[in-house]
């Protein structure tokens, strides 16, 4: 073994003892309660892009997948994110809308996890939020195959260079028709708080059935 390498029992090493405090009292309102957590996560000065989310999905061949998104609105129902149509995770929500989404605030032994269902948005919801984006952004966004195979940088870069050169910085830039975004309706939220003993707190707000009300349940561990 290298002294690079780490050893199992290192691995096994690797604990830490959380804190005393618990979940209070939330909201009846999952997204109340939500938007609460997340602007505690966005003022934690050890947490970077608070709005950071796990993203797995479920394709046509049965294959698990996770990437990082960043969540954008939370209004109208939903958590709403922004991506490539043509890339592999929307070609897995064509094929299966089921998802889940993960928040995982490491530094305030908290975490948030959604299961839900994931559709588009509509098209001038996707361009209203384009047009907010920056330049280089937005230029990103034509240049990028997401997903496609790419036989060198130099091909990609050349691809951002042609499109900087059709939308000069400054000028407007129009949405692509291969970009928009995807509304996530929850079915399910549990918060997250990790305590002393591994005696942690999990609370699941759940759909009471299939309505629009939500039920709050506590969890064992």
């Amino acid at each position: 073994m290298s002294n690079q390498d780490v050893s199992r029992d290192e691995i096994r090493a690797m604990r830490l003892s959380y804190g005393q405090s618990g979940i209070g009292e939330l909201d009846n309102d999952p997204f109340v309660a939500f938007a609460d957590w997340l602007r505690q996560a966005r003022e934690n000065p050890h947490i970077v892009e608070a709005n950071a989310m796990v993203l797995s999905t479920l394709d046509s061949d049965l294959l698990i997948t996770t990437r990082t998104v960043l969540l954008k609105d939370i209004s109208l129902g939903g958590f709403t994110f922004f991506t490539n149509y043509s890339s592999r995770k929307a070609h897995a929500i064509d094929a299966n809308p089921q998802v889940s989404l993960l928040f995982p605030w490491y530094a305030m032994e908290r975490q948030i996890s959604i299961s839900g269902l994931a559709e588009k948005v509509s098209a001038d919801e996707s361009a209203s939020y384009f047009a907010t984006r920056p330049w280089s952004s937005q230029i990103g966004s034509w240049a990028s195959h997401q997903s496609a195979p790419l036989i060198s940088r130099e091909e990609l870069d050349l691809r951002f260079q042609g499109a900087s050169e059709k939308w000069p910085e400054g000028t407007p830039v129009p949405c692509p028709p291969h970009w928009g975004g995807y509304r996530v309706t929850p079915l399910a939220i549990e918060f997250w708080q990790g305590r002393y003993s591994r005696m942690h707190d999990r609370l699941r707000y759940e759909r009471a059935n299939t309505g629009l009300n939500w039920e709050l349940n506590r969890y064992y561990p």
